[in-house]
């Protein structure tokens, strides 16, 4: 799993298509058998998306320690290596999880 990660997370181009084919995927399934909206889906999606990204951002965060890169006004608790395509691709996984499995719990048909 990890290789593959590494390879749709090594340019930005790569990481957007995959994390558009995964949300179109998603926004065809919502449409499709829980009868939303193109636009319903696709904020609330958002709204899912965002709010977990928050919640994946600080895992595995190292601040910076070597002494040389750290530049003037750095904040010291920095990530030396944010990792943000490879956390986008973890968010666009979760957020399709938990946004398909709040659908039906939440009875947001025709939103």
């Amino acid at each position: 799993m990890g290789a593959v990660l590494d390879t749709v997370a090594a340019t930005t181009l790569r990481t957007l298509a995959a994390m558009l084919a995964v949300i179109a995927l998603v926004v065809v399934i919502a449409v499709s058998q829980f009868r939303l909206t193109v636009f319903g889906a696709v904020a609330l999606y958002f709204v899912v998306w965002w709010t977990l990204l928050f919640v994946i951002l600080p895992i595995r965060n190292q601040a910076e320690t070597d002494p040389d890169r750290v530049v003037p006004g750095q904040d010291p608790g920095a990530p030396a290596s944010p990792r943000l395509r490879e956390k986008a691709l973890w968010t666009t996984a979760l957020a399709s999880v938990v946004f398909l499995v709040a659908i039906p719990l939440f009875e947001l048909a025709g939103l």
